[in-house]
């Protein structure tokens, strides 16, 4: 289906190719060309005029004007455009307000809890306060777990949770970086979870650590560039609904586990190396790309001579410009 992409269903896109071929062609004569129902031509012709592959003719009133591909396509595609720009937009905004929120109870008295939010200090303060909000789950657990490769302590302690989790029905979504599938023991769980019903995906680039239960309970990072901060386990409204926006995104761009990320058309590029080429663009180091890509400092370095040596580069900054010019970026 070659428009399937774009979310244009079997139907639509049989509708389309027959009025491609002859445009003139009415409701009647459409059924015995797609071999559909009529009840199912009328909703692909609704769809395609939805989506501006129809639009009504100025020469004969209550007919439809079949769109040429191109100008179809165009159309298609700066409205998903425009899409992907408030969706960055409202992520964005529910970041920052996340992340102004939880800093605003970074003053709290540690191991306390107050107005429903505890903030929790030392690795066995904020373990203890997983394993009570495990056991109590009784719908969901969102969770995200950056930085590539998990301590094989962490691992051992999640396992009997999240085990004992889905017997009780509980969905479990576990969001890794890419570089997890190199990890033997981290990909291994992984596989593990999958297999006992969890669902697993991974991106190049995550949000920060958090967890969120039944999307009423959130335990994230004071301050995710310290970890001597502790955590903040937190029933605010406010913060929680942020979060799952941010999850949600972050769900939606991922690649479920197994699955190889395709290197982009046109371009050639995988979605981690042009994750690398903008955060270089931006300014990053080597080392702190290496950081929040989750991947060894050699890795980023081996990746970016790649990058240069398709590019023809001498330089970053000549790199990162070619790039643009090629609309890598």
């Amino acid at each position: 289906m070659v428009l399937g992409v774009l979310g244009l269903g079997s139907a639509a896109e049989a509708v389309y190719g027959a009025l491609l071929s002859q445009p003139s062609c009415d409701l009647q004569g459409l059924i015995p060309r797609t071999g559909l129902s009529e009840g199912e031509v009328r909703s692909a012709l609704d769809e395609l005029a939805d989506r501006a592959f129809l639009r009504p003719s100025r020469e004969t009133t209550g007919a439809l004007r079949v769109i040429s591909p191109q100008v179809a396509l165009d159309l298609v595609m700066r409205r998903q455009e425009a899409e992907l720009a408030r969706q960055a937009q409202e992520l964005a905004a529910s970041k920052a307000a996340a992340a102004e929120a939880v800093a605003a109870y970074g003053s709290l008295t540690p191991n306390t809890e107050t107005g429903g939010a505890e903030r929790l200090v030392g690795l066995d303060a904020i373990e203890a306060k997983l394993e009570l909000l495990a056991r109590q789950v009784r719908r969901e657990c969102l969770s995200v777990m950056p930085g590539g490769a998990q301590s094989q302590a962490s691992l051992d302690a999640s396992r009997p949770l999240d085990g004992e989790a889905l017997s009780r029905g509980v969905s479990i979504l576990t969001l890794y970086q890419d570089s997890v599938r190199n990890d033997q023991a981290t990909h291994a769980y992984a596989l593990w979870l999958t297999e006992i019903g969890g669902e697993v995906r991974t991106a190049p680039l995550l949000p920060p650590r958090m967890l969120i239960f039944d999307r009423e309970v959130a335990v994230v990072p004071i301050d995710p560039a310290d970890t001597r901060a502790g955590a903040l386990c937190t029933r605010e409204h406010g913060i929680v609904a942020s979060l799952v926006t941010v999850y949600q995104q972050a769900w939606a761009t991922a690649v479920p586990l197994g699955a190889d990320p395709a290197r982009e058309a046109g371009s050639g590029l995988t979605q981690a190396e042009r994750d690398l080429l903008t955060l270089l663009a931006h300014g990053m180091t080597d080392e702190a790309a290496a950081k929040r890509l989750g991947i060894g400092l050699r890795t980023v370095r081996r990746q970016m001579a790649c990058l240069m040596e398709r590019l023809g580069a001498r330089s970053r900054f000549e790199a990162g410009l070619k790039a643009a010019q090629r609309g890598w970026l």
